[in-house]
């Protein structure tokens, strides 16, 4: 057990996305990425009849060393993933369940489930095979920033985007029910029941506008005009959730990865280890380097500002002390010299009144 975690612990890394400098895990998803595209382009070949009359062989046997190194892998992740530390504190056995619940898992899971479901199941259709077999395009999603990235935003807003589609749907009812009042009678075959008169509304709310179904009643065309000025406004609210997520998680990367940068800009300077550190984050973020060159440099500016103001703020808190510091012993001075001064005025006061007062005898009392 002591051998087989390092082995394992590589194997894992291996099998994840790069890290900087490992050319054995680059190689690996390069070699995976490449076999997962001809996968795609076979199986969009194989649709075309002759073509794959001509090469079933070819087709086959490319299928079956595909699944194979596609089960090898998915085997291999789900024994090395107890090193993941997202399941460090799982039982082996805890951990490999929760990692093949897992969206990226299932993935992979489903990319090899049609070969097998075929060698179980001979009779069944190979078109229902073959569209099973396209789930293999979404492997590619552990390669792609964007395609997670955009899974990430429909997960965050996915309650307002359930809030804008339950609108949608109740004004595509509205749409369905105030056309089918208005052109049943014109057009009983087109716009027979509401489920029939669904389909205008669905391509009249989409500003699709396939012409196959129009209304023709002066009530119908202004009652259709209003539907597509509303279809515009339902399409642009799911567009302006996205773009504004997209916008606020790209806003998020940036500040996080400024943050790292600022931490380590803190003793002037950038390390080896950091700027390994570094690369690898933006590579997590899905940051171009000219991105985090930029993002660097404006970190560098704002900590020159920063400093530059806290200098500006220090003297002015030198000056200010400086000053309170003057005027405090300004008024101990004036306090002192009054002091001084009014000893000296009772002193002189009391030499004149003694100048002036007639003296008497301590004895009895008279004038002497």
């Amino acid at each position: 057990m002591i051998t087989s975690r390092p082995r394992r612990r590589r194997v894992w890394e291996i099998m994840e996305i790069a890290e900087a400098g490992d050319k054995t895990s680059r190689l690996f998803d390069l070699a995976l990425f490449i076999l997962i595209a001809l996968n795609i382009l076979a199986i969009i070949l194989e649709s075309v009849g002759e073509f794959y009359a001509n090469y079933h062989v070819l087709f086959d046997g490319f299928d079956a060393f595909s699944v194979t190194v596609f089960s090898i892998e998915y085997l291999l992740r789900l024994w090395s993933c107890v090193e993941d530390d997202r399941y460090r504190k799982m039982t082996p056995l805890g951990a490999r369940m929760a990692y093949a619940r897992s969206p990226i898992a299932l993935v992979d899971f489903a990319a090899i489930a049609p070969f097998f479901i075929q060698f179980l199941f001979p009779g069944i259709d190979l078109r229902f095979l073959r569209v099973l077999r396209m789930l293999r395009v979404l492997k590619l999603t552990r390669y792609s920033q964007a395609v997670s990235l955009l899974l990430r935003v429909l997960y965050q807003e996915r309650k307002s985007f359930g809030a804008s589609f339950f609108i949608l749907m109740v004004v595509l009812i509205i749409a369905s029910c105030g056309i089918y009042l208005f052109e049943h009678d014109n057009q009983p075959e087109k716009f027979g029941s509401i489920p029939a008169a669904m389909w205008w509304a669905v391509a009249t709310l989409t500003t699709v506008g396939y012409g196959d179904v129009t209304p023709i009643s002066p009530a119908g065309k202004v009652f259709g005009a209003i539907v597509t000025i509303v279809g515009v406004g339902m399409v642009a609210l799911p567009s302006g959730i996205l773009a504004s997520s997209f916008t606020e998680i790209l806003r998020r990367k940036q500040k996080d990865y400024k943050l790292e940068v600022k931490s380590a800009l803190e003793d002037g300077i950038i390390t080896q280890d950091e700027m390994t550190m570094l690369d690898r984050l933006r590579r997590q973020m899905g940051f171009s380097r000219e991105e985090a060159k930029e993002l660097v440099a404006q970190t560098e500016r704002e900590l020159q500002i920063n400093k530059r103001y806290e200098i500006d703020w220090e003297k002015r808190i030198v000056h200010d002390i400086e000053k309170d510091v003057e005027r405090d012993l300004e008024e101990v001075l004036e306090h002192e010299i009054e002091e001084v001064i009014g000893q000296e005025i009772d002193k002189d006061i009391k030499k004149a009144i003694a100048s002036h007062s007639p003296a008497f005898c301590p004895h009895c009392g008279g004038k002497l």
